[in-house]
């Protein structure tokens, strides 16, 4: 009979949106205009990449020297640089490039934040001093600050310009991870699974993970746009993609000397780069303000 009520109680506490409460949540998002237009503009960018190879006019990689810095025209819509290469066409392939960057960093990064961040929250003890511990050596440490340090260490690449964005953004998942799960495995859902005998790794997958995954999402999406601009900075610094592959950070470097007599060359990649990072944090907020019970109306 005990073991009966332990789980109703268990389940009520642990009850999963229903379609209403997703309705509603959805209805909430879309009355937030900031987060709609940072929804609009992720979802144009993520669209452009994904069909860059379909909508690009020119080979983004060959020019002609006799058409260089050329100002926007009908023939070339964003003008060329200062090789004579189409600038839509390495705008787009450089947003293929970035959101590759963005969502194995990102991935990377979850996973193992999560992975240490749960282990750390629910084992406890000395296991979350060590873990959290280096969680706090990381953090000491500017992003870009971590990020070239890897680098330096591994060499520039897109791959390893990969893991440097990634492992400098572990520390933002196993925190908040870790705070969820403190918070969370004194509850009385997770008392009860463990009083009908549910193991550690059940307890974890099944109960605890799932009710840590508002805060997941909404770092996800936040973490996108530093991972950008941690990837556009190393590659300005020459840390990063190297030529001639287009990425938004290179080709702004390239394109310092030209600001005088050529200024489109460092304004349209440095746009895009602003107006993708605002689209992310704008959706990301929106996306918070809706998930957190707190600031519910």
């Amino acid at each position: 009979m005990v073991g009966v009520l332990a789980e109703k109680r268990g389940k009520d506490l642990e009850r999963r949106p229903t379609q209403g409460e997703l309705a509603d949540l959805w209805r909430r998002l879309r009355r937030n205009r900031a987060a709609m237009a940072g929804a609009a503009v992720v979802a144009v960018f993520v669209l452009l990449a994904l069909f860059a190879p379909v909508l690009v006019p020119f080979n983004p990689t060959q020019g002609n020297l006799n058409d260089r810095l050329q100002p926007p025209s009908a023939t070339h819509w964003l003008g060329t640089d200062e090789l004579g290469r189409d600038l839509l066409s390495r705008i787009l392939f450089g947003a293929r490039i970035s959101l590759q960057i963005q969502i194995v960093a990102v991935v990377l990064a979850l996973v193992v934040g999560v992975a240490l961040g749960s282990v750390g929250g629910y084992r406890g003890g000395y296991m979350d001093n060590i873990i959290m511990r280096a969680m706090d050596v990381l953090l000491a440490f500017p992003g870009i600050f971590l990020a070239l340090a890897i680098i330096a260490a591994l060499g520039p690449g897109l791959l390893n310009l990969m893991l440097a964005a990634g492992i400098s953004s572990v520390p933002q998942f196993a925190r908040i991870v870790r705070a969820s799960i403190l918070s969370l495995k004194e509850r009385e859902f997770v008392e009860a699974a463990l009083a009908l005998g549910s193991g550690s790794g059940r307890v974890m997958f099944r109960h605890l993970l799932p009710n840590c995954l508002a805060p997941i999402i909404v770092q996800s999406t936040l973490r996108m746009a530093t991972v950008l601009l941690t990837a556009s900075g190393l590659s300005f610094l020459g840390l990063g993609v190297q030529p001639p592959t287009p990425e938004w950070g290179a080709m702004l470097s390239n394109a310092r000397s030209y600001l005088i007599v050529a200024p489109h060359v460092a304004t349209i990649p440095g746009l895009a780069i602003m107006v993708v990072v605002v689209g992310f944090n704008l959706f990301g907020d929106g996306l918070r303000d809706t998930l957190d019970p707190r600031l519910r109306q």
